[in-house]
């Protein structure tokens, strides 16, 4: 009998996993990778009796994958927040699954925990770009306003951290940021006792500075999109650059392209004001998937570019009022 621990590279994943498996530890098998690398059920070759525990991917995209294992006589739990399309009921199988807008799936573990260990979810929902449920949800720990902006600091550093190409883009290894992870109840402990936090921020900063020289690739008063170039600290800023447009303008929609062979990968985040849009506009391309605030599209072909960004601006037309 094997355990495996399914999970995204980016905060949210990772914290998701970190709170189960402080109150349910175990020896497991970690499968993972970057944040774009949902497909990961793939990757586990599991036999009857072998139980599974998956944290922040698409159910839709690994739908093939789940009735695999399932046929195989494995136990699967799935943890997740995303686009899931039809939830199969089978023996064996059991789904946690909540798209609502305002929900990471780090808040739908600590809903399933009652609420232990709720400062890592409040981390991921931070990474999350999630900030409203975050300062709600930390009411409870009654945490002064240098906590949670640390909190929130680490939050995006562990989101930043899953933005790349590969596992050679990143600065630490997901699998191995859980491994450090693994040893706190706190984050806030965490922060104090490992260098991560330190590397993590001081890198973001630096990457940022880079992106703030970019001009905008097409602009409305109501979505705005950047292409960035085919370089690693490109691809590293990516997601951070995208949510701090969303949250520096919340009346607007915002696309960041980043080049790659054959086209672009493609972050997407709907006004933060009408948190809707992002995932049914993605999910017009192939590869294209997420959730209604924040989506992307793994590979938008050259050739596309053009209809992506005119149906990027359908999508999110002007309303009226100032556009912030």
């Amino acid at each position: 009998m094997k355990f495996y621990d399914v999970f995204n590279g980016d905060a949210d994943g990772l914290c998701a996993m970190h709170q189960l498996r402080l109150i349910e530890p175990r020896d497991a098998i970690l499968v993972t990778g970057v944040k774009r690398d949902i497909a990961l059920l793939s990757r586990v070759d599991a036999r009857k009796g072998d139980e599974i525990t998956v944290f922040d991917i698409s159910l839709d995209a690994n739908r093939e994958a789940l009735a695999r294992v399932l046929d195989a006589g494995a136990r699967v739990r799935w943890f997740d927040h995303h686009h899931a399309g039809d939830i199969p009921r089978r023996p064996g199988f059991r789904a946690h699954i909540d798209t609502a807008p305002e929900i990471c799936t780090s808040l739908i573990v600590d809903r399933f925990l009652n609420g232990r260990h709720r400062a890592w979810a409040v981390v991921a929902a931070f990474g999350d770009n999630l900030r409203e449920s975050a300062w709600r949800e930390a009411e409870p720990l009654e945490l002064d306003d240098t906590q949670m902006h640390t909190l929130r600091t680490l939050g995006e550093c562990l989101n930043y951290n899953a933005y790349g190409e590969s596992l050679a883009d990143l600065h630490y290894d997901p699998a191995e940021l859980y491994e450090t992870l693994r040893r706190y109840d706190n984050p806030l402990d965490f922060v104090v006792a490992e260098p991560v936090f330190e590397v993590l921020r001081n890198a973001l900063s630096d990457d940022l500075v880079r992106a703030a020289e970019l001009r905008p690739l097409r602009a409305s008063d109501a979505a705005v999109a950047f292409r960035l170039p085919d370089t690693a600290w490109a691809r590293r800023i990516s997601g951070f650059f995208s949510n701090q447009l969303a949250n520096t303008f919340p009346m607007r929609a915002h696309a960041v392209l980043t080049e790659r062979a054959g086209g672009y990968l493609v972050s997407v985040r709907a006004p933060v004001s009408v948190a809707v849009g992002a995932d049914a506009l993605c999910r017009q391309f192939e590869s294209g998937g997420g959730r209604a605030a924040a989506a992307g599209i793994q590979l938008l072909p050259e050739a596309d570019l053009g209809r992506f960004l005119d149906a990027f601006e359908r999508a999110f037309p002007a309303r009226r009022g100032p556009a912030a």
